[in-house]
């Protein structure tokens, strides 16, 4: 989770009275490129497009019960990727060849109605959940096409839940059903579609926690929780600890074969001044990885990376990060983070006939399979003038495996270079 579209572009505001009155049209252009270096003869992948999201989010009607409509529209353009460095990051895998297209785009529409506090959407979905959140660390976000219901009516509480039977994934047009990151399904098979609910809570200052359940049909049933609590000692020093535990479990005609996975991440940040100091340390029990869906991005891990979850099965791992504020040196609006996080796997319990982790993760040899990753990020936000709010940002991520993780995945050298531009038109 590395990357959230600029200024949640597709955030909803409090709605206001009338259809016309309360609409509001936001755009955010992003430019995109991304150079993955492989360092073990496999391809490169390098890829620079240019995107173009737009969402108009109308307002309600008048009386007891409003009704809107709300509606979006994406383009993506090609800029570079040809050569044979095209892949799956940032543009479609083209047919034939295996080039990217020159352009790609998508348009979809939500009817919506409120009553009082409680609000329901039928359509095309932007949802940013732990257990169905769209990949948005790409050129374009990812949608979902389902119905959704959410409550606010207690002060500090969200309940909502939903289903959603089919996705769209950030680097193409059209509608498919939703699979997992890393599960393989039998060929012809597939989940018909997610259904979730959760609650979250921030009834005290600083403190915020939320509870979720998700169940993906014929795959598995997947359950959230997390507490986190900020506590000032003083006006320079504060303290962040929190938590993140997820339970998997396979349900139903099991497709993925079986699944008992509990992962959890436990993290302490201590902010001094413009500084920060980030320890973590992230398990995964279970002979299956930390799975969750495709190109999504709900996975709330503290050691989720730009480039590795550090999610493999019976996978131990830990991070420090240093962040640090340049409103420190006069330069606000200038932010960086520098970690570096280690894991170790224990690839030889998993079972080589499972039918959807198997193939992919076992290793006789895998008892110790290790892996690490270092991340450079450096982001800056236009404070004023006609460019004010663009957003540029710098990253850097270096993952290198060894005792048999490189069979897994390549040593790699990733860098991003992300301008996002969003605009208020009314």
């Amino acid at each position: 989770m590395a990357v959230t579209i600029g200024s949640n572009v597709h955030a909803a505001d409090e709605p206001a009275e009338g259809f016309v009155e309360g609409s509001g049209l936001k755009l955010n252009a992003r430019n995109y490129y991304m150079n993955r270096n492989r360092k073990q003869g496999a391809d490169d992948n390098i890829e620079w497009g240019q995107g173009l999201l737009g969402i108009f989010e109308s307002g309600y009607t008048p009386g007891t019960v409003g009704f809107g409509l709300d509606a979006h529209a994406m383009l993506g353009l090609k800029l570079d990727g040809g050569g044979g460095t095209d892949s799956s990051s940032i543009l479609p895998i083209g047919s034939g060849n295996g080039k990217a297209p020159p352009g790609f785009s998508t348009a979809g529409g939500t009817l919506k109605m409120r009553a009082g506090d409680t609000e329901l959407k039928a359509g095309d979905l932007f949802l940013n959940n732990p257990v169905i959140a769209g990949g948005e660390t790409r050129m374009l976000p990812q949608t979902f096409r389902g119905v959704s219901l959410s409550n606010q009516s207690l002060d500090g509480w969200l309940i909502e839940g939903g289903q959603a039977s089919f996705t769209k994934l950030y680097n193409q047009s059209g509608h498919q059903r939703i699979g997992t990151s890393y599960g393989s399904l039998p060929e012809g098979e597939e989940s018909q579609h997610l259904n979730w609910a959760g609650v979250a809570w921030s009834g005290l200052p600083g403190l915020t926690s939320s509870l979720y359940a998700s169940e993906l049909k014929d795959i598995w049933n997947q359950y959230y929780y997390d507490l986190d609590y900020s506590y000032a000692l003083n006006d320079r020093v504060s303290l962040n600890p929190g938590l993140h535990f997820y339970h998997t479990q396979d349900t139903g005609d099991a497709l993925l074969g079986q699944i008992n996975n509990n992962t959890f991440s436990l993290h302490l940040g201590i902010g001094v001044g413009y500084h920060s100091v980030t320890v973590a340390y992230q398990r995964v029990n279970g002979n299956t990885p930390f799975d969750y869906i495709n190109q999504g991005d709900s996975v709330y891990l503290d050691n989720s990376q730009q480039y590795s979850d550090f999610n493999g099965p019976n996978e131990r791992s830990w991070k420090l990060k240093y962040a640090y504020d340049f409103t420190g040196l006069g330069l606000p609006g200038l932010t960086s983070a520098v970690s570096y996080s280690r894991g170790e796997l224990d690839l030889s319990k998993v079972d080589p006939q499972s039918t959807g982790y198997g193939e992919t993760w076992y290793s006789a040899n895998g008892k110790h399979a290790k892996h690490w990753e270092r991340d450079i990020d450096l982001n800056y936000v236009v404070q004023g003038g006609k460019a004010k709010d663009l957003v540029l940002r710098l990253q850097w991520a270096t993952n290198r495996g060894g005792n048999g993780y490189g069979a897994l995945d390549q040593d790699t050298d990733e860098y991003r270079v992300i301008v996002d531009y969003p605009l208020n038109v009314f």
